[in-house]
């Protein structure tokens, strides 16, 4: 049998869009600020053009807006179009009114700029929650086939720890659709990430790939990986923020690019959609692939 393909994902922002810098960059300012997301995206479009990959970027309405030339050569390449919202506001903070205008607007201004259908989410910052579960709900009302916009992990800012950790199918109230989990691995009877982001940068480049070796050849199951256009990008200007948002946000920047090539090389990756064909075809018939989402969920 061929290698595991995993999902290779994008999320299209600029650096000062960011969650943490929220405090010190406001909506109404980011204007003032020098965008750098056409060049440092345009780094991710060479290394993936070189390694032969296909990925899903999830595209910020703020930015299709503004840069919808951009958002047309991520298109043309051949790469997957998906929604990142538009103000990259928090789930938890909004009302499902709020967030559905903001889901509504984003899919315009993507639209708008490439021409294409857009059929997946995922969250700022993985804000869909416990507390935000219902967001799913107007995901599926609004026809959307995919979302990830969950991290069954604990953090600071978001997680639900008790969150299936692989690819599924969730049934609710609205409807249904696909979820793809932030990957991870089961250790010391909890989820620990290894797929992408910070935790590229932050960890040892063996903690991920042995993350996704485990996920791949022991579990049979693809990994969800992610990351930024400002990741590849050092030279961008520093803000100032608390101590932990500048570790996290700047911390082995100059790395980022070189380990993402090796990444490129070791395992084979795809879009959302491709993994998703993988998923159904790997699930013999009759077999139940999705559950409905209500309360509290098992980890499995």
């Amino acid at each position: 049998m061929p290698p595991v393909l995993n999902a290779m994902t994008v999320d299209v922002e600029d650096y000062f869009h960011v969650s943490a810098f929220a405090s010190v960059v406001k909506p109404a300012e980011w204007t003032t600020f020098e965008s750098r997301v056409c060049q440092s995206t345009e780094r991710l479009l060479d290394i993936f053009e070189r390694a032969d990959v296909r990925a899903t970027f999830f595209v910020l309405g703020w930015v299709a807006e503004r840069h919808p030339g951009l958002v047309r050569r991520i298109h043309r390449a051949g790469h997957e179009i998906a929604s990142h919202s538009y103000d990259h506001g928090l789930v938890y903070d909004k009302r499902p009114d709020e967030f559905l205008a903001d889901l509504r607007r984003a899919k315009v201004a993507i639209g708008d700029a490439c021409g294409t259908d857009v059929q997946g989410y995922r969250a700022p910052s993985y804000s869909i929650t416990e507390r935000s579960l219902w967001a799913l709900d107007v995901l599926a009302a609004e026809g959307y086939t995919y979302d990830s916009s969950i991290y069954p992990i604990r953090h600071d800012r978001y997680g639900i720890p008790t969150w299936p950790r692989h690819v599924h199918h969730v049934t609710r109230a609205g409807g249904g659709l696909w979820e793809l989990p932030g990957s991870t691995v089961r250790q010391y009877g909890m989820n620990l990430p290894i797929g992408g982001g910070g935790y590229f940068r932050l960890l040892p480049y063996a903690w991920t790939r042995r993350g996704i070796t485990r996920v791949n050849e022991v579990e049979g199951k693809p990994a969800i990986f992610y990351l930024h256009p400002w990741e590849v990008d050092p030279e961008q200007p520093r803000l100032r923020a608390s101590a932990l948002s500048r570790y996290r946000h700047y911390t082995n920047l100059h790395r980022t690019a070189d380990r993402l090539v090796r990444l490129l090389r070791q395992f084979r990756f795809g879009t959302v959609t491709e993994v998703l064909a993988q998923t159904a075809a790997a699930t013999p018939a009759g077999v139940p692939v999705g559950f409905g989402v209500t309360d509290s969920l098992p980890v499995v």
